[in-house]
């Protein structure tokens, strides 16, 4: 495989194996880019900034920023984080969530949870993790905050005392979380054990009223990603073995029901009784859009963004809950400032903006 070949193939598979990405320890090439000439489109709200963009930068290098944007004005702030509190947001931040008045930002290799005030930037408290406990992503309900941990750890965070509560064990290296059915759903991609290609299979499942698992769903090898849509269905990636077994979105029903629905499959977002997705080939860097209609149970549209100047090596899909602009971030050569581009619901452009070293993820006020 060729050297760039193997840096793009490492950098898709960094969410469940970033420890063997210490190779990428190189310097930053800041690129500058444009802002193009659009209609601008009408105010979102009255924040300042309406979009925080989380930026992963690379591994070891403490480079991870948040990129804040306004939607009306283009009036942007590219690491609002170190504007606010003249410090680093840390190494690897890997998710983002807005929760009432408050930001979490889960930051995996310096293994603490950022919690910052949602109008200024300002860092409230910043909650440690366990040593080497590596947390991943985050959700919320009911005044409480989870996060699970590549150490197979899930905990348990007060919104308002800001106060880990309780800390349990789920599967091996857990890499996605979400809430639904008043219940902790809870991907266990087993990935650190990649070089054996012994990956875990399944979802842990806990009661919140009581924080216990309850149950364990077998799916395919490696799950990641995982959300819920408005009716408690899950909807999960899992990535398999980046070799005879493919990636793929199953569904999880309200009954624990398991079925594949769409093979190969890089990143969603869910939107109303849509799922946007992407399929990207780090091979042959070929990307395809498409939208899945959960009350159909089909895709409905194979083409959702097409032309030029579109996204080089997407890295991840938000959509925008208050209007369903859909956003789609760019991570170039993985190095570079990246981009974020903004679609409306028909995958007609909208606008463009330049943003941090490989952006992933956008909350939206």
């Amino acid at each position: 495989m060729r050297v760039q070949d193997r840096v793009k193939f490492q950098q898709v598979q960094k969410r469940v194996k970033f420890v063997r990405a210490g190779f990428i320890l190189i310097s930053c090439v800041i690129l500058v880019s444009c802002e193009p000439t659009v209609v601008k489109p009408p105010p979102d709200d009255d924040s300042k900034y309406n979009i925080w963009v989380l930026n992963e930068g690379v591994w070891g290098m403490n480079n991870g920023s948040i990129t804040a944007y306004n939607t009306s004005t283009y009036e942007k702030e590219s690491d609002i984080y170190s504007v606010a509190n003249k410090e680093k947001l840390g190494d690897l931040p890997n998710d983002i969530l807005l929760y009432g008045a408050k930001i979490y930002v889960v930051v995996s290799t310096s293994n603490l949870i950022n919690v910052i005030d949602s109008k200024t930037g300002v860092s409230i408290k910043q909650i440690p993790s366990s040593p080497a406990s590596q947390p991943r992503q985050i959700a919320s309900h009911n005044g409480k905050v989870y996060v699970c941990c590549f150490d197979g750890s899930v905990v348990k965070i007060d919104t308002t005392s800001l106060v880990i509560e309780a800390t349990k064990k789920a599967g091996r290296n857990p890499d996605g979380i979400c809430v639904a059915n008043n219940k902790l759903y809870v991907s266990n991609s087993g990935g650190l054990d990649y070089e054996t290609g012994n990956y875990d299979n399944t979802v842990s499942v806990f009661d919140l009223n009581t924080f216990t698992e309850i149950k364990k769903i077998e799916v395919r090898i490696n799950p990641t990603l995982i959300k819920a849509d408005k009716n408690g269905n899950i909807y999960l990636i899992s990535k398999g073995n980046y070799m005879d077994i493919s990636s793929c979105l199953q569904r999880i029903s309200t009954t624990d029901h398991v079925e594949i629905m769409v093979e190969d499959v890089t990143g969603f977002d869910i939107y109303n009784d849509y799922l946007y997705f992407y399929t990207y080939d780090f091979m042959s860097s070929s990307t395809s859009y498409r939208v899945f209609d959960l009350l159909q149970n089909s895709i409905v549209n194979a083409n959702f963004i097409s032309g030029d100047n579109l996204p080089q090596t997407p890295n991840g899909i938000s959509v925008n809950p208050k209007n369903g602009d859909v956003y789609i971030f760019d991570a170039l050569d993985y190095t570079s400032m990246g981009d974020v581009y903004c679609f409306d619901r028909n995958g007609k452009k909208k606008f463009q903006f330049e943003a941090g070293i490989i952006p992933k993820k956008a909350i939206f006020k």
